[in-house]
């Protein structure tokens, strides 16, 4: 079995959760996850299966996007509303024009902190686990992009106000912290009250399926028709053609002069690409050598 399957991760779940119970279901080991998302997080998780899982690094590089609930003046150590509260408001005062320019401020290179509670590495262990321990360390803001960002729906009357967004962001960044941001851009507290991811990979709920869903395609042995083709997961690569007289030397893995491959003129020097053979298969992802007049293999997907 070979490609990529979209699941509809349900809350309290871990991403390991979801790939154990998938080995099972599909009778198979080699499965990776393309980005952890937290037990409370419901949303698009791709898994790579068999040689799919060659293109994870390729999936996790594109954008994310997410519906995130904020709830403010009420913040919590692990940024989120499943942590211990250390700080809160009796009541808080926010505009709909407030929020909304508090939002389009955060478009753009944003610099963030990760949170203690993460998977991030220091010194080889993890902030979470040292956040367990009961242990804060000084964690370097890194640069993280928003590309979108828009107001959903609100609830502004109430004491701790609460609103949701939608965001579309680069990889790394994390919606708990934005959402602790957004809070002290707007002069309160804030935490995480509810997180979707709706899309991942270049995936969308359109694409997913339940565990229910693929239990139900392995008994009635159609899971092939959910699973997406690794070349369409990573469409966001540019695609060329390969001659047919090359396409054995592409599969092996050879070195490509410029002249077998069409599609790749207008690409700047070191792009990757997708080598496709004349009937549409894909072959495997290569980089151009300008100056040597080549395509490199990468990976081959033979």
């Amino acid at each position: 079995m070979d490609g990529v399957l979209a699941i509809w991760k349900p809350a309290g779940w871990t991403s390991h959760d979801v790939v154990a119970k998938c080995r099972r279901l599909l009778g198979m080991k080699r499965i990776g996850h393309a980005g952890t998302l937290d037990p409370m997080v419901t949303g698009v998780l791709p898994l790579c299966l068999g040689r799919s899982t060659r293109i994870v690094e390729y999936i996790q590089e594109r954008p994310k996007a997410y519906e995130a609930t904020i709830v403010l003046g009420v913040a919590t150590d692990t940024e989120d509303m499943s942590g211990t509260i250390v700080e809160q408001f009796d009541s808080v005062t926010v505009t709909e024009a407030q929020v909304r320019e508090v939002l389009q401020s955060f478009i753009g290179d944003i610099p963030q902190v990760p949170p203690m509670y993460s998977a991030v590495k220091v010194d080889g262990k993890r902030l979470y686990e040292l956040a367990r321990e009961g242990k804060t360390l000084e964690r370097k803001a890194r640069t993280v992009t928003i590309h979108q960002i828009e107001l959903l729906s609100m609830q502004l009357e109430q004491a701790h106000p609460q609103f949701t967004f939608s965001v579309t962001c680069s990889k790394g960044t994390y919606i708990r912290t934005l959402c602790v941001d957004i809070g002290k851009a707007l002069g309160v507290p804030a935490a995480m009250a509810a997180l979707t991811r709706t899309m991942s990979g270049g995936l969308t709920r359109s694409h997913c399926v339940t565990l229910e869903q693929v239990e139900q395609h392995m008994a009635s042995g159609t899971i092939d028709e959910v699973l997406i083709d690794p070349a369409q997961a990573i469409d966001h690569i540019p695609a060329t053609v390969v001659k047919e007289h090359k396409r054995k030397y592409a599969i092996q893995g050879q070195k490509l002069y410029w002249t077998d491959v069409t599609g790749h003129q207008e690409l700047d020097d070191h792009s990757l690409i997708r080598v496709l053979d004349e009937a549409g298969n894909f072959l495997g992802i290569f980089q151009l050598n300008k100056k040597g007049h080549l395509i490199v293999p990468i990976k081959v997907f033979s």
